[in-house]
């Protein structure tokens, strides 16, 4: 018995040769399409605030409290930081600058009700002398959260980490 030999035609191998290079191009498309869904989808599924996003804002809170200390001391005039729990902002004094808070991070003050005699509602006052009126405001998120501080006497601000809870 003789093996059967097909017939080989070189129009045979071009129609194999031109189907395996029209899978590559199908398959080059169609990752290509994927990339792009995975770009547009991939920042819209992380929208909560990371640990390290949530040290920034702590971070970026103080620096607006330093900034409005250091400007009262320079005028030689108060200078009062607005912290609207209402709208989750915390706003400078002494500048246009503004942090607005997200919606899933927990923001809680205690601020003084009156500073050197007089109502003070929602703000941090820092006084010409360095002094302050002092206050606290908490962020927090997931059981990680940070405190910043500003000292009633030197109007000094510093972030403290809470202990996890």
């Amino acid at each position: 018995m003789e093996p059967e030999l097909q017939p080989s035609s070189r129009a045979g191998s071009a129609d194999r040769r031109r189907e395996a290079g029209f899978t590559l191009v199908e398959m080059v498309a169609l990752l290509a399409i994927f990339g792009l869904l995975v770009s547009v989808a991939l920042p819209g599924l992380s929208s909560s605030t990371s640990h390290p996003k949530l040290e920034a804002l702590a971070l970026s809170a103080a620096a607006i409290f330093e900034a409005d200390h250091y400007a009262a001391m320079r005028r030689h005039a108060d200078v009062a930081s607005i912290v609207d729990a209402r709208t989750r902002t915390i706003g400078s004094g002494s500048s246009h600058r503004a942090l607005q808070i997200p919606a899933d991070v927990s923001f809680d003050t205690l601020l003084a009700k009156r500073c050197l005699g007089t109502e003070t509602k929602s703000v941090v006052v820092f006084l010409p002398n360095g002094m302050s009126c002092g206050g606290v405001v908490a962020l927090s998120r997931g059981g990680v959260g940070f405190d910043i501080r500003v000292n009633w006497l030197t109007g000094g601000t510093e972030i403290v980490p809470r202990a996890p809870s």
